[in-house]
């Protein structure tokens, strides 16, 4: 049985409207609203074409305040620090010191030396926890910082009733302001592949916000929508999942130690220009050319789409796993992300999905993402 040590005030709009709250990062989350195939289209097509509001409070929010935070984060992750502006973000990936990739994160420079890094499952905190250790660095994990996610085209037009200048935030711009009378932080960030926002709001507020979203959002078609959606937004938008995607989940066929380079998930653009000094950097520069599979996109026949872990086979042999896959009546693809073998991994290549059940799915392989390739949507202004 999970231990749920965190708690989101948004539990009980969860339970209201069917929502099973199960295990993510230690908090109960609404995985699903209901189980049917319909509620996941619905859900998954809101967000594609109005909008939807989905509870990610179980994200870990974790600020750090003080003249060596800086140094700290920097340390921790791949990113250049020095670069990000006070108001604006960046995404990041965090490793061990065997240049592995152990979690992933938005680094948020909130003012001078003032910062926050939200993580997920990985041990992203307790690794700024360490580094932070004897330095002029405070590290605060806060859990009183709830957070909703507003994702999909009519986001933007839904906000710009309350808050003025929310057209002219960039992506991964961040501002403070009130919604609905309250303190909140409105990110330009999302794990969609839509124009979204994060809306970061007091425990004490999150209802009074939640619910004005919902019932004035309502006739622009916003509705709640449920955590798995997520799987289904994220794999066409090529955005990975720790440790979904990962070797934690679908260990290596001989029996090496999981832990997958950045270089293998195709992450590497996650690490600034030249930057040395972080943690694993060595070893992850060397690991370069030299990676044991590659992750990459497959297109399926059909409608009928992958399972989660389903083999990956070419000349009827197991080449490698789909960690997820989907089907979208709206966008016409039957897609998935996959771990295959680095000389798989180019446009083109015939290969083949067999699911649990023994049925068996041609697909090719294709660049990712399926969805908005040039990412032009959820980096769209105005």
């Amino acid at each position: 049985m999970a231990i749920l040590w965190r708690h989101s005030v948004l539990g009980a709009r969860h339970a209201a409207i069917g929502g099973e709250l199960e295990d993510w990062n230690g908090m109960g989350t609404a995985w699903f609203y209901d189980h049917t195939p319909e509620r996941a289209k619905a859900d998954y097509e809101a967000i594609r074409t109005k909008a939807g509001l989905m509870d990610v409070s179980g994200l870990k929010k974790v600020h750090l305040v003080g003249p060596d935070a800086a140094y700290v984060i920097d340390r921790v992750t791949t990113r250049n620090v020095e670069k990000i502006a006070p108001g604006r973000s960046t995404y990041a990936s965090i490793l061990n010191s065997e240049g592995k990739f152990i979690d992933d994160c938005i680094i948020y420079h909130l003012n001078v030396n003032q910062w926050m890094v939200v993580h997920g499952t990985g041990t992203g905190m307790e690794q700024l926890t360490s580094v932070a250790a004897g330095k002029n660095c405070a590290v605060l994990f806060d859990d009183d910082l709830h957070d909703m996610s507003l994702q999909g085209p009519v986001a933007v037009d839904f906000l710009a009733k309350h808050v003025d200048g929310i057209r002219d935030l960039a992506y991964f711009g961040l501002m403070h302001t009130r919604l609905f009378g309250r303190d909140v932080m409105l990110s330009r960030t999302g794990y969609t592949g839509e124009r979204g926002y994060e809306i970061f709001v007091r425990a004490k507020d999150a209802c009074h916000v939640w619910d004005n979203i919902l019932s004035e959002g309502a006739d622009m078609g916003i509705r709640p929508v449920q955590f798995s959606t997520l799987d289904l937004l994220r794999t066409e938008s090529y955005l990975l999942f720790y440790p979904g995607d990962n070797s934690e989940t679908h260990p290596f066929e001989d029996g090496m130690p999981c832990g997958d380079t950045i270089w293998e998930l195709g992450l590497e653009f996650t690490v600034s220009p030249g930057k040395t000094g972080f943690i694993g950097a060595e070893n992850h520069y060397a690991l370069e050319g030299k990676e044991r599979f590659k992750i990459y996109g497959v297109r399926l026949d059909g409608t009928v789409p992958a399972d989660e872990g389903a083999d990956l086979m070419q000349d009827g042999k197991k080449v490698g796993v789909v960690t997820f896959g989907m089907y979208s009546e709206l966008n016409k693809h039957n897609v998935g992300i996959a771990r295959m073998p680095k000389a798989c991994a180019t446009p083109g290549v015939k290969l083949t999905v067999q699911n649990g059940d023994g049925t068996q799915i041609a697909c090719v392989t294709e660049e990712m993402p399926f969805y908005d390739k040039e990412k032009k949507i959820r980096a769209a202004k105005g």
